[in-house]
């Protein structure tokens, strides 16, 4: 049976995409944030080297709360360059994706879009997702496909944070309404049960034609 690991698989999108890989059949391992921390880089370099091999693996976490730059300090900084881009570096560099797996990095439509009020995220979202494009190129020579996926507003808990009343902003949105988590779930699945490798190396953004960019 294939396995996947999925991290920050407790809650929102993680836990949608780890129940539509177990509804195709995978062995999934989901964390939460209490199991692995990916600020904690230890712990995380730990656990990656006893995990052993997986054939599909989801790089997944929060992220930080909203700050315009002013607001910032060295703290904030500090923290999150380990749990948005030096967690991730580390699991990638300490964990087996067995050859014709998969990758997916979930980032957010701000790599592409940034926002003010969320500088931080803005900022290690993109700066992981460049080591993410550069190693797509490493990860097909072994045929593993590595895909960003990057959210636009999905009716998560982390949504509700950040906008309060979601829901009624969703209305504003071109489609009317928020994304929804198990829509990403099954696109994440609908991949890998249909064996879809040549997709690899790309930022797909998934934001119900939300975004004001082209490419």
């Amino acid at each position: 049976m294939a396995k996947a690991l999925v991290l920050g698989g407790s809650r929102g999108i993680g836990r949608a995409i780890a129940d539509a890989l177990c509804d195709i059949g995978m062995d999934v391992t989901a964390t939460s944030s209490a199991e692995l921390d990916t600020g904690n880089i230890d712990g995380v370099a730990e656990f990656s080297k006893k995990a052993g091999s997986v054939d599909v693996l989801v790089l997944n976490t929060g992220g930080p709360p909203p700050k315009r730059f002013e607001e910032t300090d060295r703290d904030d900084w500090e923290k999150y360059h380990r749990q948005l881009f030096l967690g991730f570096v580390t699991m990638l560099q300490n964990i087996r994706v067995n050859d014709g797996g998969y990758i997916f990095l979930i980032s957010s439509g701000v790599v592409k879009e940034p926002v003010s009020n969320l500088v931080i995220s803005c900022a290690y979202r993109a700066a992981f997702s460049e080591v993410f494009k550069i190693q797509s190129k490493e990860y097909a020579r072994r045929q593993t496909s590595c895909i960003n996926i990057a959210p636009g507003l999905i009716s998560t808990d982390r949504t509700r944070e950040l906008l309060g009343n979601a829901t009624e902003h969703g209305k504003s949105l071109p489609m009317g309404r928020l994304g929804r988590p198990e829509e990403l779930g099954r696109f994440v699945s609908a991949i890998i049960q249909n064996n879809i490798k040549y997709l690899s190396g790309v930022t797909i953004n998934f934001d119900g034609a939300n975004s004001g960019f082209v490419f």
